[in-house]
């Protein structure tokens, strides 16, 4: 009866274990790769349709099995092509970051963060008075504020501040004269992270013709991602909101107040 019981299931290893674990490093990182951007529907449906798969085959269900096994069989090739851009940003992330340093080996990698912190409120008032300042003397910027995508990448692209938020930091940084004022900040967990960085810019042909590259930049990296962009403009002195590809223009410090806390609290 014992015999019987075990040869019930299939044997296991200790190298199956070992690739159960790497595939479940992979799709973990894989997933935080995504998170908080548009790609991340996509990925959860290829998952899906995977799953699928796997129980009708397992099910021998032949004729519904050889239909999703064509989709399967290009899979590859269509990750390639649907995950084109978060591809190259890891193969950057990878060239680029100190994963590899002495020291830090497999820490990019493997960095679960069983511990994970409590974040740090959000400094509305701060952000806000600093935006009603600039506005008021006309001093361009562009503030990113992430939630979910911490959007390390493009935080690689400029200059690490690593800094409270406050009304003081966040003018300097803007002000004409500063070698960190062309290109926009990234708050995360209410620390400034990087100054100077280089976002996407939206491709939409009925984009607005009399609004600057901040405008743009805005609306390109809220359209990929979960995260919030401000721009004071350095022309009208405006204040615009983006929060997923859409631009809310002329607001009022009270209105600004008003979606910041909305989104945060």
């Amino acid at each position: 009866m014992v015999l019987l019981f075990i040869s019930a299931f299939i044997t296991v290893r200790w190298i199956d274990v070992v690739d159960i674990l790497l595939v479940a490093v992979l799709i973990y990182q894989l997933y935080n790769l995504v998170k908080g951007t548009v790609a991340i529907n996509i990925f959860i449906g290829i998952m899906l349709i995977y799953l699928l798969w796997f129980i009708v085959k397992l099910m021998n269900m032949q004729l519904f099995g050889s239909i999703l096994s064509k989709f399967i069989d290009v899979g590859f090739i269509a990750l390639l092509i649907v995950f084109q851009p978060e591809l190259r940003r890891f193969l950057l992330y990878l060239g680029t970051s100190d994963i590899f340093n002495k020291g830090k080996i497999g820490k990019g990698l493997f960095d679960f963060k069983w511990n994970v912190s409590p974040s740090q409120t959000l400094d509305i008032n701060s952000i806000v008075k600093a935006c009603k300042n600039m506005s008021s003397n006309k001093t361009g910027a562009i503030i990113i504020l992430t939630k979910e995508n911490d959007l390390k990448f493009y935080a690689n692209t400029g200059d690490a501040i690593d800094a409270k938020v406050s009304v003081r930091m966040i003018e300097s940084i803007f002000y004409k004269n500063s070698p960190l004022h062309d290109g926009a900040i990234i708050i995360s967990d209410n620390i400034i992270t990087a100054a100077r960085c280089v976002l996407p810019v939206t491709e939409h042909a009925d984009f607005p013709a009399h609004l600057g590259m901040r405008h743009r930049a805005a609306v390109g990296i809220t359209e990929n991602t979960d995260s919030i962009a401000i721009v004071v403009s350095e022309q009208t002195g405006e204040i615009s909101y983006s929060v997923g590809g859409e631009l809310k223009h002329a607001l009022t410090s009270e209105r600004l107040r008003e979606l910041l806390e909305k989104e945060y609290k």
